[in-house]
């Protein structure tokens, strides 16, 4: 198997280290908008580098992995659905819903597959929650509190590109939420704060969010991010029934220090960032991806998920700005219940 991998940045370089180390992968084509860096990585894998996207597609591959800036997704989506090719895609599919629409029609109308990027689905706290959930453990579930926490703030020039807060940080929380729970949100009301470095006013987003979501069946979800987490890097979702209550991402890094006298010692090496907390769920979906190419599996998290989690988000941001609650119904897109 011959895998095209366009973007060799940060996640780029993590996937190609993974499909170049697969045991059914026979090789990779990379390729960069920063051609010099495309060939570096080449050069440490034993890969080959290409000087642009075209030849992705016209030096033959058999899927494409796109890892990208957000902004040229749905480009590639679409260009690899009309050639015929599985695509596997980092989150989101674009940042707005008509753009997302129209990959995912393209996907549609080529009957190809497109795989998304939501690595918590692979991540064993999260589906060990999932099946605590399903398996009535927990009983009727009346609270779900999830929150994602980031050390340092990411740089100023990317803020603009990132589509906020809530569609490009908590829009992992809301993808987990409905597939932990198998509800999809009903309602959402939004709020964020922006008291932190001047870099998130000026680019029109907060540093700080959060969201109280209610579920179709009643349940209440919180969801709350921030960019200025300093004691590390926090992800957990915990989630409380009539019968028990479970927590993911609860261990011995997690940065937490209780004030109790007879609590926990704080974490001797907190979590510092996503690549090192979610390593084995990024490995996990790559391989997952394989499997679906050779036709051993179906597809675990295709374009309906991310485009539910990227509703949410839309009605979270439009909560935000007009500090109201609102309904999911008024967002676009809906395809009814696709939890994945």
């Amino acid at each position: 198997m011959r895998i095209g991998v366009i973007g060799t940045g940060r996640i780029g370089t993590l996937h190609a280290r993974t499909l170049s180390r697969h045991r059914d992968v026979g090789s990779l084509i990379l390729t960069d908008a920063d051609p010099a860096r495309a060939q570096e990585l080449a050069h440490r894998l034993g890969e080959t580098a290409a000087p642009g996207v075209d030849e992705i597609f016209t030096w033959g591959v058999d899927a494409v992995v796109i890892t990208t800036a957000t902004a040229a997704h749905a480009e590639y989506i679409g260009r690899a659905a009309r050639s015929g090719l599985p695509v596997f895609c980092e989150k989101p599919i674009a940042l707005d819903l008509p753009g997302t629409l129209q990959a995912l029609a393209e996907v549609e109308t080529a009957g190809t597959v497109l795989q998304m990027g939501f690595q918590r689905r692979f991540d064993a706290g999260y589906a060990g929650a999932r099946e605590a959930v399903r398996s009535g453990r927990l009983g009727r579930l009346h609270t779900v509190r999830a929150m994602t926490c980031d050390q340092s703030p990411p740089p100023a020039e990317w803020l603009p590109l990132s589509g906020g807060l809530f569609r490009d940080t908590l829009i992992h929380d809301f993808d987990v939420l409905r597939w932990v729970t198998g509800r999809e949100v009903r309602e959402v009301y939004a709020t964020g704060a922006d008291g932190g470095p001047a870099m998130f006013r000026e680019a029109g987003d907060v540093d700080t969010g959060a969201a109280l979501l209610t579920l179709d069946d009643g349940t209440l979800a919180t969801a709350t991010a921030t960019r200025l987490n300093g004691a590390g890097y926090d992800v957990r979702m915990e989630l409380a029934g009539e019968r028990d209550t479970v927590v993911v991402g609860l261990d011995d890094r997690t940065p937490l220090a209780s004030t109790e006298p007879t609590g926990p010692p704080p974490a001797d090496k907190p979590w510092t960032g996503f690549l090192e907390r979610f390593g084995a769920a990024y490995e996990a979906e790559l391989n997952a991806f394989v499997e679906v190419v050779r036709g051993e599996r179906p597809n675990p998290c295709d374009g309906r998920q991310a485009l539910q989690a990227l509703r949410i988000a839309e009605a979270c941001e439009l909560s935000r700005r007009e500090r109201r609650s609102v309904p999911l119904a008024q967002i676009p897109g809906a395809t009814g219940p696709a939890y994945g």
